[in-house]
């Protein structure tokens, strides 16, 4: 099949690509490079069957002619939490690029795959969470729901578009997705950052007591699920989790890469207070039903972040170094044509 991707150069748009191509799938893929990685392509970057253009999600009119014979456009493009600002580029990003997805995808008849995420069940008490549970947001003066936001609106865009107008789609909800490719920082989730510090000897930072939870699901897993989003024809129509159903505190999370990466030392570790962040609110629990996954698609998460976290660990030290070496020859570059 042809099939296009948006965010093609982050996490989960390489990783996905890179399987797709090995399954002799042609894929065209876009991307800003805002948060996507160069870095990211250059396994697959002249493989034959592989096109990138850049370009941003909110050019419908490059979208829409980047789409043309393609299949299935897989929209994993998005801006995220607005945990310290950009509250509006969150909504704006999210919500016309993804309008801009279904006009690619209506005018193509291609099956839409959009990616929405863990984030919008929100507040909501029931745990674990199930597709058909309410979506339980905050006050809105607290900004950190506008990204929940952002995708609970989407995802009624695509069943709107569907009734208006014969989209074909699939709605996957990510939970706490990690490994190689990743981002380094905290748009890349804890982990990401908790390697950062325990490889340098710093402390890690925990929000709060460190006992909200989450689940973490290794990338190759989330691939599995997408990948089976696509085939399974029963997919049309509905929302899934895609995620590992094993809960975790932050705080234990930070102690298990502490250990990994620095045994039989004590875990450095800095709470960090929630009122440093203003006018916030975290959720204390997020946890994921697999139980529609599994029955429609045969989607069963097969990684423990025991088997999961050394490699990315490993995949992360080679990543810092790549990056440094990539600094210190950029920093050479501009001496040299200064001279």
């Amino acid at each position: 099949m042809k099939i296009l991707i948006t965010g093609v150069a982050g996490f989960i748009g390489s990783n996905l690509t890179e399987a797709l191509l090995k399954q002799g799938h042609e894929i065209i893929g876009i991307d800003n490079l805002s948060q996507g990685n160069l870095f990211n392509l250059a396994p697959f970057e002249h493989h034959t069957q592989f096109t990138f253009i850049q370009s941003d999600i909110l050019d419908v009119k490059s979208f829409i002619q980047a789409a043309e014979g393609c299949d299935v456009i897989y929209h994993l493009a998005a801006f995220k939490i607005p945990r310290f600002g950009n509250a509006y580029d969150t909504l704006h990003i999210n919500a016309q690029g993804t309008q801009n997805a279904i006009e690619a995808a209506v005018t193509h008849k291609a099956h839409l795959i959009f990616s929405s995420t863990s984030d919008v069940y929100g507040k909501n008490p029931n745990i674990p969470f199930s597709e058909n549970h309410d979506l339980v947001i905050g006050s809105p003066t607290v900004k950190r729901w506008a990204y929940a936001l952002s995708k609970a609106f989407d995802e009624q865009m695509c069943f709107a578009e569907a009734e208006r107008r014969q989209l074909e789609f699939t709605i996957v909800r990510f939970f706490g997705g990690y490994g190689p490719n990743q981002h380094l920082t905290w748009w890349g989730g804890p982990q990401s950052v908790f390697i950062n510090n325990a490889l340098d000897n710093i402390a890690i930072p925990v929000h709060g007591e460190g006992l909200q939870t989450r689940s973490f699901t290794y990338v190759d897993d989330h691939i599995e699920g997408l990948i089976k989003a696509m085939l399974v024809k029963e997919s049309r129509g509905q929302v899934f989790n895609l995620g590992n159903d094993r809960e975790m505190t932050i705080v234990d999370l930070a102690k298990m890469i502490w250990t990994m990466i620095r045994p039989g030392t004590e875990p450095k570790i800095e709470f960090i207070p929630y009122s440093t962040f203003g006018n916030y609110e975290d959720v204390m629990r997020r946890v994921p039903d697999i139980t529609k996954s599994k029955t429609i698609l045969g989607f069963q998460a097969q990684w423990q972040l025991e088997q999961g976290l050394p490699i990315t660990i490993e995949w992360q030290k080679q990543r810092r170094k790549l990056l440094q070496n990539s600094k210190m020859n950029s920093c050479l570059e501009n001496t040299e044509s200064l001279a």
